[in-house]
């Protein structure tokens, strides 16, 4: 069969098909129509992104504020970033998104929901019947090498490094700032992360403290 009579064939089919089945299985995401307006950077066609991808705009919003450490706010159909950003980079963020959030890895189609299994996040797949955890990450601006993200909910075992202006502890994890209320200077503890707003994490201490000059000399 001629590629052009092979072609005509398929349009004829999905002519057939649902609307809804049709638009799924032609899926994109819509290009990202990125401008750089003074110092901030606008997402303009943000909530058609939204609607292609079928998520709460919420979720992507906090998704591409935390991987390219910047603030943000959403305005009417936009997105406006504070700080400049490429194109490419915004887009590079908006297809990672899609790749963990929204595609099945079993059947690769889109037809998915996330829900909360445990307290763990759980992509399902309403296609295939596939579910798998969410792998939350950490990637630099502008793409590089992805790193574990600290998750609310889980423990972790930290080094205080300095102590805040209102006497809770602070260390660092990938790329995180978290403070733990009551952990001193010195310390290794292990700590349970409460809350996560952005890149600052509020943790409490849930393990015995060491100090981590005698935990590095055992080491």
């Amino acid at each position: 069969m001629a590629i052009d009579d092979y072609l005509s064939s398929l349009d004829r089919a999905l002519s057939k098909m649902p609307a809804d089945v049709v638009s799924r299985t032609r899926f994109t995401v819509p290009e990202a129509r990125v401008l750089a307006e003074g110092k901030t950077t606008v997402l303009e066609n943000f909530t058609t992104i939204v609607d292609a991808i079928n998520r709460k705009p919420d979720h992507l919003f906090k998704f591409l504020v935390r991987e390219l450490g910047t603030a943000a706010k959403i305005d009417g159909n936009r997105l406006i970033f504070q700080g400049r950003f490429t194109p490419e980079q915004i887009s590079s963020q908006i297809n990672a998104y899609v790749e963990e959030y929204v595609i099945c890895s079993e059947c690769g189609r889109p037809d998915t929901e996330l829900v909360k299994s445990e307290r763990i996040l759980m992509l399902k797949c309403d296609a295939c019947g596939a579910i798998r955890p969410v792998k939350k990450r950490f990637i630099k601006p502008g793409g590089g090498k992805t790193r574990d993200e600290v998750v609310e909910g889980e423990t972790y075992m930290v080094n205080i490094t300095a102590v805040g202006a209102k006497g809770d502890g602070i260390a660092k994890k990938a790329g995180s700032t978290i403070f733990v209320k009551g952990a001193k200077k010195g310390e290794m503890v292990k700590v349970l992360v409460n809350k996560i707003s952005g890149n600052l994490v509020f943790a409490e201490v849930v393990g015995e403290a060491r100090d981590s000059t005698k935990a590095d000399d055992e080491a």
